[in-house]
């Protein structure tokens, strides 16, 4: 994993907080929004969308990404997780990888969301959370990170563009006084990898 930066990272060129284009406000701080689409699920036959479990290769991706992420980027402060199975099961794997799991809120909205959705979900995160991780699904992830990148290291929003799959990762550096700021065009795009368990 490359180039994840620390709590006080630089944000953006051009973001800016309260203060407007001129500036950034005091108050604003660095902040890091983590985004892990789930590993690889199975689609057995008859069992709807929402219950679906991982994959064989799901189960051993899921732990690899709780350990990439343990190692470069820390425990954030609050983990937003879809209800959805395979997003649940993702989270208990690559939790169990931190020697203290991070707090996790398990919201039903994160389930097919677009980009209006999940941004009305991280809005309303407590201004203390420095680092979100969110935990969700495709094609609204990706998505996501377009959205608010509006810049990217070297061809990262290429990459996303192209494809962002399962496991994948991708973290986002911003500036702001709260959550609620966060809007889009605001952030950079700062890091994008897939994390991989071993091939059996």
């Amino acid at each position: 994993m490359t180039g994840l930066p620390g709590e006080g990272g630089p944000g953006p060129a051009g973001a800016t907080g309260a203060a407007g284009p001129a500036g950034r406000d005091e108050a604003a701080v660095p902040r890091r929004l983590v985004v892990l689409r789930h590993a690889k699920s199975a689609r057995p036959e008859g069992v709807p969308d929402r219950d679906r479990p991982l994959a064989a290769r799901g189960e051993r991706d899921a732990p690899a990404a709780g350990r990439a992420l343990a190692a470069a980027v820390g425990p954030p402060g609050l983990v937003l997780c879809s209800t959805a199975v395979r997003a649940r099961r993702t989270w208990e794997l690559a939790a169990a990888e931190w020697d203290a799991p991070p707090p996790v809120r398990y919201e039903s909205r994160l389930y097919a969301a677009g980009v209006p959705g999940l941004l009305a979900v991280v809005r309303e995160v407590p201004a203390e959370v420095g680092t979100l991780l969110l935990v969700g699904h495709n094609p609204g992830l990706a998505d996501l990170v377009l959205a608010l990148a509006g810049d990217g290291a070297d061809d990262l929003l290429d990459r996303v563009r192209t494809k962002f799959p399962t496991s994948a990762v991708a973290v986002l550096t911003w500036h702001g006084t709260a959550w609620s700021d966060l809007a889009p065009g605001t952030a950079l795009l700062t890091s994008v990898t897939v994390p991989r368990g071993p091939a059996r």
